[in-house]
């Protein structure tokens, strides 16, 4: 059986627990990028979005974005639950539904530092690499994507409605 995936604004409390713990299972708790936790100051201004599976309602999948300047809008902390990662499906749909949100609010550049394992994937989705970097330890590149690849849509931009936990 394939599973299908909602992509969304993560929006009750259940679905923003599950975002947060997710996060943990992948950057501290599997790839050791963060000692404790990964929560940092972006989290209070960050919209999390989640992939769900439909089949169980698991959160599976997830990414934050954020506006640092009027128009400039980063992704970040994307990720997949490890049962989950086989053919892109739940990260294309992350990065689409990322993208596509902030265009609707107003991106004029979306960017990301992208870890380097992953950098083809997101050439293969139209992003070009900018420059190569450092975070962490880890080598990564700085990416932008082309917005006329992710056309705006609907989404309401809420308010910011909670503080990081």
């Amino acid at each position: 059986m394939t599973s299908a995936y909602v992509f969304k604004l993560a929006s009750t409390d259940q679905e923003i627990e599950s975002y947060f713990k997710l996060r943990k299972a992948i950057f501290v708790e599997e790839q050791y990028v963060f000692e404790e936790n990964d929560i940092d100051d972006i989290d209070q201004i960050a919209y999390p979005i989640v992939a769900i599976n439909t089949d169980d309602n698991q959160v599976v999948g997830v990414v934050r974005i954020y506006e640092t300047e009027k128009g400039i809008w980063y992704g970040g902390r994307l990720g997949t639950h490890k049962d989950y990662r086989r053919g892109w499906q739940i990260g294309k749909g992350l990065i689409y539904k990322a993208v596509t949100t902030a265009n609707t609010w107003g991106c004029d550049r979306f960017l990301a530092t992208v870890q380097i394992q992953n950098v083809r994937f997101f050439q293969r989705l139209h992003w070009q690499s900018l420059e190569e970097m450092t975070i962490c330890d880890l080598p990564h590149h700085f990416m932008e994507a082309d917005l006329n690849f992710y056309p705006a849509g609907n989404e309401i931009r809420p308010f910011p409605y909670r503080e990081a936990s």
